[in-house]
């Protein structure tokens, strides 16, 4: 049986660079996640763990897409040492 995914979208643009010139660059892709991303948005909004909803929501996304990748390459020793601590830290950020 096949798992299902939720499809989502990410366009990123530069705005302005550090030193102050105009960006040029974008970034456009599709990825899959398990969970309902705008659902997280919002727990993450709700518990309050940040001053602003702009924080809480990258702090969200960051955090989903960077776990999507670990959840994706379970077999890549690049992450042997940080899943012990990702998954700690989860549970910790789900119990708040």
């Amino acid at each position: 049986m096949e798992k299902r995914n939720n499809t989502y979208q990410i366009d990123l643009k530069e705005i302005k660079l550090k030193d102050g010139t105009e960006g040029s660059q974008t970034l456009n892709f599709e990825f899959d996640n398990h969970d309902d991303l705008f659902k997280i948005f919002d727990i993450i909004r709700s518990k309050n763990i940040f001053d602003s909803e702009q924080t809480s929501n990258e702090f969200a996304l960051g955090l989903k897409l960077f776990t999507e990748v670990i959840i994706k390459n379970k077999e890549n020793p690049l992450f042997d040492e940080l899943r012990p601590a990702i998954m700690d830290f989860m549970k910790k950020l789900k119990s708040q």
